[in-house]
């Protein structure tokens, strides 16, 4: 009611309505008055009103005709105004939603770059360390073997021959044979280069490769702790198992055949003859599956 009389108020002189508000007639009233006095004159306002006093109410001026149609338009623009408002703000925060989730992906994979950075390093200065020890290793088993030399050399009354001298020298049959045994030493890397291999070849399916790595472990080490009984070294490379798990991965009978398994019967069994079971490479095979199984950038960082 009151926004139609709001409207009705604008049908009278505006000036002439003030000046009546400020004699003291409402609002209303005075804008009646105007309207039915030909809203010209002031006096002819007061005289109406007046003329008037007496009756019980002022009713409302008649509407113009285009008022309610005026009001629905204003309406509806109110409607537009208050939707496109909200969109608006929908939109506001949806796009502080995206700049929150867009921040928080670049703290987790800046998170996620720094713990693999982190564990990078960490195996590299493990793997240092582990070729720091195999080649000290290699060095007592040259010095031992030297030693050895020497002293057939002393018992037989010949002098003894210091390693520099050896290099210089063309190596004799004997010492091939020595040489054999300290290159013998490599064998756990070729274990470890087959294992990088089979991890390369089947780099995005760590699964199969993780089930390929405990299938090798398991043989393995039934013949370590099991070497006299001949199940543990007999595989029949026909099964579907073997085949799945180990047999159709590059480098899984290899790595067999590095711990002393030989092709039998037309290449239908792996057999690892009891005179050939070496513990020593059994264990290091084991070591070295173990080491693979545990390092998440295995066979991923180098060739080497």
């Amino acid at each position: 009611m009151e926004s139609l009389q709001e409207l009705n108020v604008l049908e009278a002189n505006k000036r002439l309505l003030k000046e009546l508000e400020d004699m003291g007639f409402p609002r209303i009233q005075a804008a009646k008055a105007l309207h039915c006095s030909g809203n010209t004159d002031i006096e002819a306002a007061i005289n109406w009103i007046v003329d008037h006093e007496n009756e019980p109410s002022i009713d409302p001026m008649p509407l113009p005709i285009q008022t309610m149609e005026e009001m629905q338009i204003k309406e509806q623009e109110l409607r537009n105004q208050a939707r496109k408002e909200k969109e608006d703000e929908e939109k506001r925060l949806e796009r502080e939603r995206e700049k929150e989730r867009i921040r928080a992906g670049k703290e987790i994979h800046e998170a996620k770059r720094i713990a693999e950075d982190n564990e990078r390093k960490r195996y590299l200065a493990s793997r240092k360390a582990e070729k720091e020890e195999e080649k000290r290793a290699r060095e007592k088993v040259r010095q031992k073997l030297e030693a050895d030399k020497n002293e057939r050399r002393r018992m037989l009354g010949l002098p003894s021959v210091s390693h520099t001298a050896t290099k210089l020298s063309s190596p004799s049959t004997h010492d091939k044979k020595n040489y054999v045994s300290v290159a013998s030493v490599s064998k756990v890397e070729q274990l470890r280069e087959c294992l990088r291999s089979l991890k390369r070849s089947h780099k995005d399916d760590d699964a199969r490769v993780k089930r390929a790595f405990q299938t090798l472990l398991v043989y393995v080490g039934n013949v370590a702790q099991n070497p006299d009984k001949e199940k543990f070294r007999k595989i029949r490379i026909g099964n579907p198992l073997f085949q799945s798990r180990v047999g159709r991965l590059r480098g899984g009978i290899e790595f067999l055949e590095l711990c002393g398994f030989e092709r039998i019967e037309e290449d239908k069994f792996l057999f690892l003859p009891r005179d050939k079971v070496d513990l020593a490479v059994l264990n290091s095979a084991g070591l070295e599956i173990k080491s693979a199984m545990s390092n998440p950038f295995f066979g991923l960082l180098s060739h080497a």
